[in-house]
């Protein structure tokens, strides 16, 4: 089988840089056979199931490990994809986004929990730490404190605040809660971030900024440099919760739902939480199969729609939502949302304790979840569809009715063309809107790849025409996504350019990342 290389190095030279990296690390940590590879493709391929494919993995154990092999590929030519622990699912999970890459798996054996400070409520990780391995700790040493978490546990800490994740605790802006960084620049220089930067300094994990301009952004979703340590900010753990679900009949009601919701939510009460709001598909599908309701071909017919309504006992739209505090405060943000959501013609009110049914699942779950405790529920997602993947398409903005009624159906006349089920999820920050668009498909038929991937390029064209940009996105798709961030003659781009030759000239650390290049590869439509 022949082997993918990184463009423009020849056998010869790969293989003594691969010596190079195994003088560093130890032979074992060195991957590069087809077997040992496999393993470092995208799990749910989009399009050709042969793109975005590394050359070998590395795994170093310490930061300075991380220097070497930077050093050692800029003086071979050799780019470089940093991942954690790999689990971006549904963004391309470890795969590189340039073909040949060496991936670098800081999180396979750098995977230390460094310090949990209980009085000032922040750890220090490196990248291999998971969301279970956090909440594990916690649990061991008996914590007041608690993490916030995304839909899946798996992940790592730092790989999924990087990439600028969220989760649904009022901490749920992961970026907004990280605490400073130690990176390895793109020629193996190290830095530390904010008040790091400061010998001999305890503020570290207490004052991100630091003096002078804020760098730690430049880190997120870019190429920039490789990420050993970061701290994250944990919450306090209050003395009682309880999570709800909220069930409107008729899809119309999407815009006075949202248009409900923002008042409640800007000013962090009585909504303290991050608050999800999904359509019937994404919670059929987290507990059943496509053909319980439909064995066709084609758009599910509104009879299955009902059906799913009234087998699982839940609506076309379901709200979820956390309240924390003493009992008293609960009560009496719980009564503010019926009073408000109330307003809804059949809107119907559950507590957690209150639904164990089939229905109840997503519930639960989102119980859990949204007290800090790690969970992989959301994976039977999945088993809508055989051999399901997923891919995400995201947009954002203003948390309006209008606006959240006119995405979901450009959305949804999309999917019915192309014959994909529509699974949403609107989520509520403070002042935004992420839209939520899950696609399930058959990763095992080329066909159904092929149309998610152009399905999806169509999609993320409407949405800018519309004014709506995606915040994250598929390695696929990052050529694209940038484009629309075009104002100003493409200013954004440029200026993303001009760092990145300015700081790796070499092109050395994750070409072609969020849409920005180097001199290197730049316009070789790689």
């Amino acid at each position: 089988m022949t082997r993918t290389l990184p463009p423009g190095v020849s056998d010869e030279r790969f293989d003594a840089a691969l010596q190079r990296f195994r003088d560093v690390v130890g032979d074992k940590w060195v991957l590069s056979t087809a077997d040992e590879l496999e393993a470092f493709r995208d799990p749910y391929p989009v399009g050709a199931a042969e793109a975005n494919l590394p050359s070998a993995v590395v795994s170093p154990e310490s930061t300075e490990q991380v220097q070497d092999i930077v050093r050692i590929a800029n003086e071979y030519g050799i780019p470089l994809s940093p991942v954690s622990t790999g689990k971006n699912n549904g963004y391309g999970g470890a795969a590189p986004r340039l073909s040949g890459s060496v991936i670098v798996k800081t999180g396979e054996r750098m995977n230390r929990i460094l310090e949990v400070n209980e009085k000032y409520g922040y750890a220090l990780l490196e990248p291999g730490v998971t969301y279970f391995d956090l909440y594990e700790y916690l649990q061991s040493h008996d914590s007041g404190l608690m993490l916030d978490c995304p839909d899946l546990g798996w992940g790592s800490v730092v790989g999924n605040t990087l990439d600028r994740g969220v989760g649904y605790t009022p901490y749920g802006d992961h970026f907004m809660w990280q605490t400073g960084l130690e990176v390895v620049l793109p020629q193996g220089e190290v830095m530390r971030t904010g008040m790091g930067a400061l010998p001999g300094s305890d503020a570290w994990q207490l004052f991100p900024y630091g003096f002078g301009p804020f760098p730690d952004g430049m880190f997120t979703q870019s190429n920039l440099g490789i990420v050993t340590k970061m701290g994250i900010a944990l919450m306090q753990r209050p003395p009682a919760s309880q999570s709800f679900l909220i069930t409107f009949d008729k899809e119309e009601d999407l815009e006075q739902i949202v248009d409900i919701m923002l008042p409640l939510r800007i000013n962090m009460a009585p909504l303290q939480n991050v608050p999800v709001l999904r359509n019937i598909f994404m919670d059929a599908a987290a507990v059943s199969k496509r053909t319980e309701w439909f064995d066709g071909d084609g758009p599910m017919p509104a009879e299955a729609i009902e059906r799913m309504k009234k087998d699982l006992d839940l609506g076309f739209w379901n709200f979820y939502g956390t309240l924390y505090g003493p009992p008293p405060l609960i009560e009496m943000y719980y009564g503010m949302i019926k009073e408000a959501f109330g307003k809804i013609p059949g809107a119907r009110f559950f507590t957690h304790e209150e639904r164990d049914d089939r229905g109840g699942h997503v519930l639960q779950d989102r119980h859990k979840i949204n007290n800090g405790i790690p969970s992989l529920d959301e994976l039977q997602l999945l088993d809508w569809v055989p051999n399901g993947g997923h891919i995400g398409f995201s947009p954002v903005s203003a948390p309006d009715g209008r606006e959240a009624m006119k995405q979901f159906e450009m959305v949804r006349n999309r999917a019915n063309e192309y014959n994909k089920d529509y699974a949403a999820q609107f989520i509520i920050g403070l002042r935004e809107m992420h839209h939520v668009c899950l696609f399930i498909y058959d990763t095992a038929i080329p066909e159904a790849r092929e149309e998610i991937l152009q399905m999806t390029k169509v999609l993320v064209r409407e949405a800018a025409e519309a004014g709506y940009g995606e915040y994250r996105t598929h390695n696929a798709l990052m050529d694209d996504v940038m484009a629309t961030f075009n104002w100003g003659d493409g200013a954004l781009l440029k200026f993303h350019e001009k760092i990145k030759d300015a700081l790796d000239p070499n092109g050395i650390i994750a070409p072609g990342k969020s849409g920005i290049w180097s001199q290197r590869f730049r316009g070789q439509n790689l």
